[in-house]
């Protein structure tokens, strides 16, 4: 029987708020692009990075919501909603990529360039595997899963709430499990394409991973913080305790070590293989300012989060636990600029203009995510009040 959990009352204004913010992030953007001498360039860069950045949180909000189906833990219930309107996003950020496959492609990635291509006997081998037909087709594949993975659970998730038949939850679990393995092989392709590609010439064969761990943590740290929001009203004021974000803060835990191990392991493999078409990759990410932008990811990304989330307290207490998600977001952030940038700049230092471009188009396209999210999040009951695990999650974290 359904429980008045509806959404808060002024959730309208978080959207509307979102709006504003994607308004003045898009006159910064456009400010930044002009006066920037990368110009038209310095545009598409941008864009790419907050594409990136954001359809990274809305991937790792489809992943954990196939997770949370699989373990079967309490913990899901109570952020399975949040998880749902996450991934609905996704159908944002695929009419997003339609600006960048129509007229960004041949700014961003080198290998579109066929005069370029004939120079490079590198570039000539990857030919059939980079060009734009097939770059665009195998795109379209990746959303393709994730688009249906997505509406299959929703879909699971609706009919529940309509019917109450727990039948529905083994068809979720049914899918989640193949579809967490195709999910996370698309996940690793597209890593490849929109990113790795940007330098055609270097590989690693542990990027996928590194892409799959920071969208998890992002992803997590983005959660707990909408959780906190809605924590302060009602009717989700008498649902969060402290140990739910205890649970959700051992499960940032989790993915903060994880992207460190997968982080430090291409590192290591690639630094002490010293191979031509390796090492120049991270040699500029070493040079000037980046170096000391990677030393700030390590003590941020890691080991401060790592050494903050072992406190039972912290994590306990949502407030201090949400200091520690803004966190990793933040540098989440500044870690897409080290992997993205350095690539882009081609022997010159990307000027102040080009950064604000970086910052501004990351926070449009995150007032928009952000708007599409809170939307899809008010159409619904913020818990699934059919569920027959949700006395039980609601038990184990003391709410009625």
């Amino acid at each position: 029987m359904k429980t008045n959990y509806d959404a808060p009352a002024d959730v309208g204004r978080i959207q509307n708020l979102a709006l504003g913010v994607a308004i003045f992030g898009l006159l910064a953007w456009i400010i930044g692009a002009v006066v920037s001498k990368e110009s038209w360039h310095a545009f598409w860069y941008s864009y790419l990075v907050g594409f990136v950045f954001w359809a990274g949180i809305s991937l790792g909000c489809l992943g954990w919501l196939m997770l949370q189906y699989l373990g079967g833990a309490t913990w899901g219930l109570v952020i399975r909603r949040q998880l749902e309107a996450g991934s609905h996003t996704l159908i944002l950020m695929l009419l997003l990529f339609i600006p960048i496959a129509i007229f960004g492609l041949k700014f961003i990635y080198e290998w579109t360039d066929l005069a370029l291509v004939e120079k490079s006997e590198i570039l000539k081998h990857k030919k059939p595997y980079l060009n734009v037909s097939f770059f665009l087709i195998r795109t379209a594949v990746y959303f393709a899963i994730w688009l249906l993975l997505m509406f299959v659970l929703r879909n699971r998730s609706h009919r529940q709430d309509e019917t109450g038949d727990p039948r529905l939850v083994q068809s979720a679990q049914d899918w989640s499990g193949p579809g967490f393995l195709i999910y996370g092989l698309a996940c690793t392709f597209a890593a490849i394409d929109w990113v790795m590609s940007i330098d055609p010439e270097w590989f690693s064969t542990i990027f996928g991973l590194i892409f799959i761990a920071s969208q998890g943590v992002s992803s997590m740290a983005f959660i707990i913080a909408v959780c906190m929001v809605l924590s302060r009203r009602e009717p989700m004021s008498h649902v969060y305790r402290p140990k739910h974000f205890h649970d959700l803060g051992k499960l940032m835990l989790t993915l903060v070590m994880l992207w460190a191990y997968f982080s430090f392991s291409q590192l290591l493999i690639q630094w002490m293989g010293n191979l031509p078409e390796e090492i120049p990759w991270f040699l500029k990410r070493f040079e000037g300012g980046w170096g000391y932008v990677g030393i700030a990811i390590i003590l941020l990304h890691f080991a401060l989060p790592f050494f903050l989330l072992l406190s039972r307290n912290l994590k306990r207490n949502a407030r201090r636990l949400v200091f520690v998600a803004w966190l990793i977001i933040l540098v989440r952030l500044v870690d897409l600029l080290w992997l993205i940038v350095p690539q882009f700049e081609h022997g010159h230092r990307t000027d102040l203009a080009g950064y604000i471009a970086y910052i501004s188009a990351t926070i449009c396209l995150g007032g928009i995510w952000v708007g599409w999210f809170f939307w899809q999040l008010s159409r619904r009951s913020l818990l699934p009040y059919n569920d027959p695990q949700l006395h039980e999650a609601l038990a184990a974290g003391g709410g009625h």
